[in-house]
């Protein structure tokens, strides 16, 4: 090794089996998390992006900078004009079963758009899913949810209100098309080491199509323990069934006591309270106060951090992005906790499909990173013979 290729990471035994965690393998130029201030995209924080459109994000990390006014006319547009869908994929999303998980139908559709609509172009790829998935996600819920066809894209909406069009949302609250449109910035990118993001690249290094690569990490999203954490946050919330804070502060102590889980506090890297976080319960305040689920989750904020602080191993006791995204979506009318994960991979399509086309585009002076191989170390192998 070279005296000027510094040494970032030193690998010891003890780092083997613990999921590559913290361990460094590439650079993102998408976003970056930092334990103090967050979530940032491009260097901008992400709290100070929940406030643009939609399609100016998506520029920002496939662009690797904001548009112009101009140029965040011409995208929009360009979008819209990309967004139809060829028929055949709502005939065939709705021959899916329907006790298959909204999840698994995202991944069906996201095979269905690359086998009608591949370029093989990294970019345009990347370019046309983002612009479908909207409509994707927005049949899944109409098919699967009995709530009728697939509704068309209208040309005069921009990206998030198109989406909300999409649904057709039986009780949709009026705030809903806002609410979809910062949550969908919000959730749009993780750093570049996340469990499908990692997964999304990972596939992609072997070349294959963007479509493919997404619905992989989809399918790494799907899991527990990573994509369905909002769907649990609200599960817990009606759980806790009060926003009465002696009571909820009661529920608290005992679920602990009793070795139990308070879902939605506690990150892996951030130590302060998520600023995606902060963005959430300012619009609930504002538009959901008397929403009962809200207001449960508002005292839970207040609440669990000084009860969580009393445990000196916890290093955040803070509320993450999950805490109440679930209670405010379920107050603006998407009720069916079980899509929530469809919406979170809705937004994410986004920033892995940018971080693919850096991979596969960008890396190395443009010769892309090569393919996923990490090293395993053979254990508990001696040497055999049949005879």
């Amino acid at each position: 090794m070279s005296n000027d290729d510094p040494v970032l990471f030193e690998i010891r035994q003890s780092h083997l089996n613990t999921g590559l965690r913290g361990i460094p393998v590439g650079t993102c130029r998408t976003s970056a998390v930092s334990p103090e201030s967050g979530v940032s995209y491009g260097g901008y924080p992400v709290a100070e992006l929940a406030e643009l459109p939609s399609e100016d994000v998506i520029h920002l990390l496939l662009m690797k900078r904001l548009p112009t006014p101009l140029e965040a006319k011409a995208f929009a547009a360009d979008l819209r004009r990309r967004a139809s869908v060829p028929p055949k994929v709502f005939e065939l999303l709705a021959a899916l079963p329907r006790e298959g998980h909204p999840m698994e139908w995202f991944i069906a559709g996201l095979l269905y758009l690359g086998m009608t609509g591949k370029t093989g172009d990294w970019m345009e790829d990347a370019l046309n899913c983002i612009a479908r998935t909207s409509a994707i996600a927005a049949a899944i819920f109409r098919i699967r949810g009995g709530w009728g066809d697939p509704i068309p894209p209208r040309a005069d909406l921009a990206y998030a209100a198109n989406f909300a069009h999409m649904l057709g949302a039986p009780e949709a609250h009026a705030q809903l098309p806002e609410l979809l449109r910062f949550f969908h910035v919000l959730h749009m990118d993780h750093g570049g080491g996340n469990l499908s993001t990692f997964t999304g690249k990972a596939v992609a290094s072997g070349h294959a199509d963007v479509y493919v690569s997404l619905a992989a990490s989809m399918a790494s999203l799907y899991g527990p323990l990573h994509g369905r954490a909002n769907q649990e946050c609200l599960r817990f919330v009606k759980e806790v069934g009060t926003s009465e804070k002696p009571k909820v502060e009661a529920y608290v102590r005992k679920l602990l006591a009793d070795g139990g889980k308070v879902f939605g506090f506690g990150h892996a890297v951030l130590r302060k309270e998520d600023p995606r976080a902060k963005v959430q319960y300012a619009f609930g305040e504002k538009h959901f106060a008397n929403d009962p689920l809200v207001r449960t989750a508002l005292a839970l904020r207040e609440i669990v951090p000084p009860i969580l602080m009393e445990n000196p191993k916890i290093s955040n006791p803070y509320p993450n992005v999950d805490a109440v995204s679930g209670s405010l979506l379920h107050a603006a009318g998407l009720k069916d906790d079980n899509y929530y994960t469809v919406l979170f991979g809705w937004s994410r399509v986004v920033g892995i499909a940018a971080q693919i086309v850096d991979e596969r585009v960008h890396m190395r002076d443009g010769k892309g990173v090569p393919i996923y191989r990490p090293r395993y170390v053979a254990e508990g192998q001696p040497e055999k013979h049949l005879s």
